[in-house]
């Protein structure tokens, strides 16, 4: 997913750093009132930000100019919300751009809007109508997490397509020939992503459900229902 150093035309890299900027204040202001109010959780923030560098340094071939991998950042967005987790996308990204030659630093607003932003953004919302309708809690993490995966790749294509429209057919078949090629490696990677959160999720809900009510993100009654007899 990381689009290379160089890859994108200078006007579209300064585009998406401007679009990424306000999530990255606004993540940075509430990051400050969590490490404020709520330290207790800060290390659960840290295994957060670990999921991220960890699942999206896994690299698989894709089309040229960029790769397949999970993104990490379901967990994060569920339990910090879309725009803290912006802030450890933009950590994660600036240290593989700079140490790991995945990604780029002139791309780094591109790809921390379509990782950091855009997938935590859909996994958040998944998670808060699933508790709204009912939906099974771990159902509803998987599907959150899966699905902001591969929202992240449809961001990546729409970027790619925006940059380098096809001289027939334009954005379209440009778009489509991107996403295609990423939906190969992308949606059997985002089914396990979504299984490997579920399953973090549920270990978080059995070692320390109190920090989760903390946060927000299930109320007592749901952290003790999971905790006995499971969703």
């Amino acid at each position: 997913m990381h689009i290379m150093e160089g890859f994108l035309p200078p006007a579209w890299c300064l585009f998406w750093f401007l679009v990424s900027a306000p999530f990255i204040i606004y993540g940075m202001y509430q990051l400050r009132i969590l490490m404020r109010e709520k330290r207790e959780t800060l290390p659960l923030l840290a295994v957060a930000g670990a999921f991220v560098f960890v699942l999206s340094s896994l690299k698989l071939p894709s089309v040229s100019g960029s790769c397949s991998h999970p993104t990490g950042t379901g967990l994060g967005a569920i339990l910090f919300g879309p725009c803290i987790t912006s802030i450890l996308g933009l950590i994660v990204l600036l240290y593989q751009a700079i140490f790991l030659a995945h990604g780029g630093l002139s791309t780094l607003g591109a790809n921390v809007f379509s990782m950091g932003i855009a997938g935590p953004i859909l996994a958040w919302a998944i998670y808060k109508g699933g508790q709204k309708t009912g939906l099974n809690t771990y159902l509803t993490v998987f599907l959150a997490a899966a699905l902001a995966d591969l929202f992240t790749y449809v961001v990546t294509s729409v970027q790619l397509a925006l940059a380098f429209p096809a001289e027939v057919g334009g954005f379209a078949t440009s778009f489509a020939a991107f996403a295609t090629v990423f939906a190969v490696t992308q949606v059997p990677l985002s089914i396990i992503e979504g299984a490997v959160i579920a399953l973090t999720f549920k270990y978080i809900i059995d070692v320390r459900s109190e920090i989760l009510v903390k946060l927000g993100v299930l109320t007592d009654a749901a952290a003790g229902r999971l905790r006995g007899v499971g969703a």
